[in-house]
């Protein structure tokens, strides 16, 4: 085979393969037939002198050539995007949709923003929210069912910093604290919050999955100590309501307190244990990466990333002056 007779064209094909793992998917993303996306496939196997993809029940998987192959191939094909592609970008008179995946309270506290960001500068984009009911948002973005996800998704960007090969893109946003949050006239406002005290509320907790088990549950248990759950909820939002007109106790990160229609009613406490910090990572697929209007939105949830921290709840004068006296 010589490089002067190949059809470059079939690189661009392979690309798309590779990066969707699907041939139907490639081939929407292509505005191409499902045939003439594996002809194409067939075509590139028989110059090449590889099977390239193997089909699987769930797609195509490549085989080591294929893996080798593809980061040149990748690599050729944004430098001739980035040189053929306008240097500006209006985002004025940009007509885009994009799919978003967020859970209700990082929804609640960035979309009024972000809605007043459109209205202003890109009248032609629009935005379909999906609902978010897992902490593994990857499957969702390689369907192509979402543009982008925003959340927090224990182990995912860690696995993602080290993992090589993946479509999958990630950027961190923000990264805070956890807190015991509660009535403001609860019992257990007025002094500071010890372990005993916490272990003997009744505690509700958010969960997506309806599961009464999480992160708290897994750091009690390694000191020997336990809580009762009363109540799973699967909406921050229930859960600032619910808390604010009962004696249940909840831990959420400080950042969403803003978020749950309640925090004027809500104090907050430090822990009286150890959490892991809590992550906001911000994932898509790398088909969008270098979209001009998928950049520019990536680009405003950066900026109310930094607004919404400035939105974290304070504790009152009165409470910090009690936690001053004990």
């Amino acid at each position: 085979m010589s490089f002067l007779t190949l059809d470059l064209n079939l690189l661009r094909v392979f690309d798309a393969v590779m990066t969707e793992q699907n041939l139907t998917r490639a081939a929407g993303h292509l505005a191409m037939t499902q045939p003439a996306v594996s002809n194409a496939i067939k075509r590139l196997r028989e110059s090449l002198g590889d099977e390239l993809l193997i089909r699987t029940a769930y797609g195509v998987k490549p085989t080591p050539r294929a893996e080798a192959l593809w980061p040149a191939v990748r690599q050729a094909l944004a430098a001739l995007e980035a040189a053929v592609m306008p240097e500006t970008f209006d985002v004025s008179k940009a007509q885009a949709t994009f799919r978003m995946a967020m859970a209700d309270a990082t929804a609640a506290l960035w979309l009024p923003s972000l809605v007043r960001s459109i209205e202003k500068e890109a009248p032609g984009v629009n935005i379909r929210m999906v609902p978010l009911t897992t902490r593994e948002p990857r499957p969702m973005l390689l369907r192509g069912d979402i543009d982008l996800a925003v959340g927090f998704f224990p182990g995912v960007a860690a696995q993602l910093s080290y993992e090589t090969g993946s479509p999958i893109r990630h950027e961190r946003l923000y990264s805070g604290e956890y807190v015991v949050v509660m009535r403001k006239n609860h019992p257990l406002a007025q002094d500071t919050l010890d372990l005993d005290q916490y272990c003997k509320a009744n505690h509700l907790l958010v969960s997506f999955s309806g599961r009464a088990h999480g992160l708290v549950d897994e750091a009690l248990a390694q000191l020997g100590r336990e809580r009762r759950i009363l109540l799973t909820v699967n909406q921050f939002f229930t859960a600032g309501r619910v808390v604010a007109n009962s004696d249940l106790v909840t831990v959420l990160p400080k950042h969403l307190i803003a978020s749950t229609g309640a925090a004027e009613q809500l104090i907050w406490r430090e822990l009286p244990f150890q959490l892991p910090a809590v992550h906001l990572d911000m994932l898509w697929h790398e088909r969008d990466g270098r979209s001009p209007a998928h950049r520019w939105l990536r680009k405003n949830l950066e900026s109310l990333s930094a607004s919404a921290q400035k939105m974290l709840p304070q504790k009152s004068e009165a409470s910090e002056k009690m936690e001053k006296i004990a």
